[in-house]
C-alpha cells in the first residue's frame, strides 16, 4: 500500500489522520518537524505527503519549496494541511508546487478521497520496475538489489546512485550531476561524499560490481 508521510506537530490531529489512513489500509510515517522528515526519507520516500504549514523551526511553505527543488522529491505529491483560511495563503501554497490544500478542521472522510484522489491523479508512468545489467538486478518496487543471485543491503543514497546508474547505462554522469540528482541541490556536502559511496557500492556488489566504470576528472558509468 502507498506510504504517508505525516508532518504535522500537534500530536492529537496527527493521531487522528493516521488513525484514518490506518484504516483505510495505507501505510503512514509520522514526522514533527522538516528535519525529522528529512531524516525519514533517508530510509523510505513517502508516496504523499500531508504537509502542515505551521510547524516549529522550518514552517511548512519553507519546507515545500525543499522538497521542489529536491530532484529525488519534486514529483511527490504534497497536500498542505492548515489552520490558516484566507485564500493568499492557499493561493501561495499551491503556487510554491502543492498539489492540493486542506483547512483545518477537517473531517476524515475528507482527508482519505483527497488523498485518493491525488494518488490517482499523479500515479501517472511509472518507469520500469526492474533494472536489469549483468548480474545486477534491482527492483524500484520492492527496493531490493540482487548481485550474482545475492540480496545485496544498501543504504537509500545506495540504491538510488545504483539506479541512477542504471537508467543511465552507458552514459558518463558528471560528480555533480550525481549530487544534484541523488543528494540535492542544497546539499552542502563534498563531491567526495559520491566517490566513497560508489567505493561501498561496488563492495557491496561485488565481482558485479565493477560494472561501474570510473571516468577520470569527471564521474562515473555504467557499463552496457
Amino acid at each position: 500500500m502507498p506510504l504517508i508521510g505525516i508532518v504535522e506537530d500537534d500530536v492529537n490531529i496527527r493521531e487522528i489522520q493516521r488513525y484514518a489512513l490506518k484504516n483505510s489500509g495505507f501505510d503512514v510515517v509520522e514526522f514533527q518537524c522538516g528535519k525529522e522528515l528529512y531524516q525519514g526519507m533517508e530510509q523510505r520516500m513517502p508516496d504523499l505527503i500531508l504537509l502542515d504549514i505551521m510547524l516549529p523551526n522550518e514552517d511548512g511553505l519553507d519546507i515545500l519549496t525543499a522538497l521542489r527543488r529536491n530532484p529525488s522529491t519534486k514529483n511527490i505529491p504534497i497536500i498542505m494541511v492548515t489552520a490558516k483560511t484566507t485564500e493568499l495563503d492557499k493561493v501561495k501554497g499551491l503556487d510554491l508546487g502543492a498539489d492540493d490544500y486542506m483547512t483545518k478542521p477537517f473531517g476524515v472522510m475528507e482527508l482519505i478521497s483527497r488523498v485518493k484522489a491525488l494518488l490517482r491523479r499523479t500515479g501517472g508512468e511509472k518507469e520500469a520496475a526492474v533494472l536489469t545489467n549483468g548480474q545486477i538486478v534491482l527492483d524500484t518496487e520492492k527496493r531490493t538489489v540482487l548481485a550474482e543471485g545475492r540480496s545485496c543491503e544498501l543504504t537509500y543514497k545506495e540504491f538510488e546512485l545504483l539506479k541512477m546508474l542504471l537508467l543511465n547505462r552507458g552514459i558518463v554522469l558528471s560528480r555533480d550531476k550525481i549530487m544534484n540528482q541523488v543528494w540535492g541541490f542544497d546539499y552542502e556536502g563534498e563531491s567526495r561524499t559520491v566517490d566513497m559511496h560508489i567505493r561501498t557500492l561496488r563492495q557491496k556488489l561485488g565481482e558485479a560490481g565493477s560494472a561501474i566504470k570510473t571516468v577520470r576528472n569527471v564521474g562515473y558509468s555504467m557499463k552496457n
